[in-house]
């Protein structure tokens, strides 16, 4: 099989997915978001009245330098591909992103195994949207308020116990999270976001016990968890200096797991819980990209290679 892994050059996950590729006897291309060319209404010269296949999709090609693990072509078609895997979302505009799902779209729509589908890409990197779709599930999530002004912003700040976390509705590993407790620095922030025409998305802080759960879910099945333990900071994040333990799944945790995985449409996720000290327990977040180099470590489970084989 020939297997397309969208990310960038210098990507722990592109190479651990190319070394187990290899080893299960298949060929791992790395391919980039920005060098994907679509055609539509062309066709080859001297064979203007076959109709067209829906256009072509390709990947322009290069060997400079850095780029020793690509192949020395001009191009080549994506739709031949038997499976494409996503380890980056890399900021873009709008039209990018919407671009960019339409470009994965299509592939799907071809026949390509796509990981994750764009539909649940979309979906899980939205926090609002999986928001709203983890309660709609009936799976316990802190109560949240998104709105667009400050004014609104500050009656839900009041709303929420004057304890807030602020995120960017688009956002991942813990980048740009706020915790704002502070009136006056309520006001600055709400009004600060306004003004750069953001989406304000505020949750009630959880007073949790210095860690949450990462659990790790495959095809419908739990991989295993972790513990994230949060080091000088309310974020969790391993990528914020988080310490990653192991961490035995509870039955509750893989029913909201694979819940929560279901809701977003996700084939390969990690979905983090949070528990308060009282031990309630909240469904943060699903991310449909997950990493798993600090899981790796601590279950000692091959990742890179289990993903290849669901795939194949």
């Amino acid at each position: 099989m020939q297997i397309g892994v969208l990310g960038n050059s210098n990507s722990w996950y592109v190479h651990e997915l190319q070394r187990a590729g290899g080893e299960l006897g298949h060929e791992v291309v790395r391919l980039e978001f920005p060098r994907i060319v679509a055609e539509c209404g062309i066709r080859p010269p001297g064979d203007e009245l076959r109709q067209s296949n829906s256009g072509s999709l390709t990947l322009a090609l290069s060997q400079g330098k850095g780029e020793t693990d690509w192949r020395l072509a001009h191009e080549l078609d994506l739709a031949a591909l038997d499976a494409v895997i996503i380890r980056t979302m890399p900021p873009g505009s709008l039209e990018q992103v919407v671009y960019r799902m339409d470009v994965l779209a299509r592939l799907e729509a071809r026949g390509v195994t796509v990981l994750n589908s764009p539909k649940s890409v979309e979906c899980a990197v939205d926090k609002y949207l999986t928001t709203a779709k983890l309660e709609e599930s009936g799976l316990p999530v802190p109560a949240t308020v998104v709105c667009e002004n400050s004014d609104d912003a500050l009656a839900a700040f009041e709303r929420l116990g004057r304890d807030v976390v602020v995120k960017p509705v688009f956002g991942s590993e813990g980048r740009g999270i706020l915790r704002v407790s502070d009136p006056d620095l309520a006001l600055r922030t709400f009004r600060t976001l306004e003004r750069l025409d953001a989406v304000l998305y505020l949750q009630r802080f959880v007073e949790h016990r210095g860690f949450d759960i990462r659990v790790l879910v495959l095809n419908g099945r739990v991989l295993g968890g972790m513990r994230r333990v949060s080091v000088g900071d309310f974020r969790t994040n391993v990528s914020r200096d988080g310490r990653g333990e192991a961490h035995v799944v509870t039955d509750l945790e893989a029913e909201w797991a694979l819940r929560a995985a279901a809701a977003t449409g996700a084939r390969f996720a990690g979905i983090d819980i949070l528990y308060d000290r009282d031990g309630h327990g909240f469904v943060i977040e699903v991310n449909a990209v997950p990493g798993w180099r600090a899981f790796e470590k601590v279950t000692g489970m091959d990742v890179a290679r289990v993903v290849i084989e669901a795939i194949t």
